[in-house]
């Protein structure tokens, strides 16, 4: 059965939270402890005084020197920011600047930062000529502003390595291949109970519209099984995580059990299970990672169609691009694909929810790059070697029907441009998928130097 977290169950994304919670966490928590501390004055001879030795006046000016430096320097980091999300936006793909409002790096940086600021200037505050010095503030002050500096250095060397094209690929990579992990389950786990096996028809039931529009991020099947288990129904969803859902179409069917007989039959319209399905279908105004795996997909096919686009003319990022994919396709290979059915504690079953199968995410990782790179072999070349990866790994008959269908497309895209010699490497790295499907691996991955394994 496919796992798909409720409240609480960890997601495939990193940190979730917007870019401004934790500076302003940091901002908050940094005033508390400037007012705390503020009124903290040891006297002379105090093993804290000597924490600043100073008078008010220097210690005023150190104040206002990290106050003035980390609101500088704020601004330099938001800027570096920015520019690193056009580039990011321009060159790659815009689905892309989600990961940089993630990142804890650029989110603990801030922190230090509007931290530092709000504690100076708070501390600044407190200062009195007529008073003894707030040592324990001051000397805070200042260690936050070595903290600041420390940061602000570690924050240029992750956004130097974090900007290049191959740092954003591993990523994205990193982040599907745990959803794969989380949400698909492994062909050697037990059977599981098919959707065919609860005999639903489409005339008895009862079609649910959705409310509001938006893209699925999250289906809670939980919060599904137990509203049909409490309205005696059988729910089928006809939405699932990336898909766009537009307010007044269907989203789901709904069958009324007979609690004596078992018999399904048509439902009245209200009750537990259609509330069910509006609770658990979650809409957003943008795709997530959480349970959709192409979307992961989607944004390494961006960088390739992007790269091979001739204001880049960067076919080597594509051909890398496609190299994370075969990978994640070769996963997807040793998992069940498709719809599932769930049971509830009784062991009823109660919902059917759909998922994306083998065809789509072949389509989706080869359809725009072999259009857009027809007139490029070596680009079509690295689509066949990833095609030839996934047919060593295929197990059945329809996945290898399915990556044999993919090979013929990459094939028929081919331009006429192509020179014979170019077009031939194109043609035996076809030859070399269907001996991999064929089950002849090492004739479809013997080569003289090994071209068929790099660009």
């Amino acid at each position: 059965m496919k796992h798909f977290p409720g409240t609480g169950t960890p997601h495939a994304e990193g940190s979730r939270r917007p870019l401004w919670a934790w500076p302003a966490v940091g901002g908050v928590c940094a005033f508390a402890a400037a007012l705390a501390l503020g009124g903290l004055r040891p006297a002379a001879g105090n093993v804290l005084s000597g924490l600043w030795p100073g008078d008010v006046a220097s210690a005023s000016t150190a104040l206002q020197a990290v106050a003035t430096a980390s609101v500088t320097v704020t601004t330099l980091t938001f800027s570096v920011t920015v520019v690193t999300l056009q580039i990011a936006s321009q060159q790659f793909s815009p689905r892309l600047l989600r990961r940089y409002a993630r990142d804890r790096v650029i989110k603990s940086v801030l922190s230090v930062l509007i931290a530092t600021s709000v504690f100076a200037l708070t501390a600044l505050a407190f200062l009195d000529a007529k008073r003894p010095v707030p040592a324990v503030a001051v000397f805070l002050a200042c260690a936050l502003g070595v903290a600041s500096l420390a940061a602000v250095l570690a924050f240029l060397s992750h956004i130097v390595r974090e900007v290049r094209v191959d740092s954003m690929m591993v990523s994205v990579h990193d982040e599907t291949d745990q959803a794969i992990r989380m949400f698909y389950p492994g062909r050697d786990e037990p059977a599981r109970l098919s959707p065919e096996e609860l005999g639903l028809d489409e005339a008895p039931g009862t079609t649910v519209h959705g409310r509001s529009s938006g893209f699925v991020r999250l289906v809670r099947v939980d919060t599904l099984v137990a509203g049909a288990r409490r309205g005696e129904a059988v729910v089928r969803l006809l939405v699932r995580p990336g898909d766009l859902v537009v307010a007044g179409t269907p989203v789901a069917t709904v069958w009324r059990r007979d609690p004596s007989t078992g018999a399904l039959g048509p439902h009245p319209g209200e009750g537990p299970a259609v509330e069910a399905v509006h609770d658990a279908v979650l809409l957003g105004y943008e795709r997530t990672l959480e349970q959709d795996v192409a979307f992961g997909f989607r944004q390494l096919e961006d960088i390739a169609v992007k790269a091979v686009s001739p204001g880049i003319n960067d076919p080597v990022s594509a051909i890398t691009a496609v190299g994370h994919m075969a990978d994640l396709l070769v996963r997807l290979a040793g998992c069940r694909l498709g719809a599932t059915a769930h049971r509830d504690g009784d062991g009823v079953g109660r919902a059917v929810v759909p998922d994306r199968d083998l065809r789509y995410y072949l389509d989706l990782a080869c359809g725009q790059l072999r259009r857009f790179a027809a007139a490029e072999p070596t680009v079509l070349a690295a689509l066949l070697r990833m095609l030839r990866d996934l047919a060593t790994a295929v197990r059945d008959e329809p996945a290898a029907a399915e990556t044999r269908r993919a090979a013929d497309l990459v094939l028929e895209t081919l331009a006429a441009s192509v020179g014979p010699r170019d077009a031939e490497q194109i043609h035996d790295l076809h030859r070399r998928v269907l001996a991999a499907l064929d089950g002849r691996t090492a004739e479809a991955y013997l080569d003289r130097s090994g071209e068929t394994r790099s660009a």
